[in-house]
């Protein structure tokens, strides 16, 4: 089972840090008046947080795969 999530590791945990910063982001700063559609509902800031670190970790697992193999 170690070896099914080993490639996605870094997408994995940038894609968990991106939902907790979505969600601090909301919980602290956020949009108190509602009319803002990501920032006033918790869950939309927080898929939109985990979506965000998914693909920077995608991005960083490419960069690192580059400097491998160079």
């Amino acid at each position: 089972m170690k070896k099914r999530f080993k490639p996605y590791l870094i997408r994995i945990v940038f894609l968990v840090a991106g939902a907790i910063g979505g969600f601090l982001y909301w919980r602290f700063i956020g949009c108190s008046t509602g009319s803002c559609p990501i920032q006033s509902i918790w869950y939309f800031s927080t898929i939109f947080g985990a979506i965000l670190g998914y693909l920077l970790g995608g991005m960083l697992e490419d960069f690192l795969k580059k400097i491998k193999t160079s």
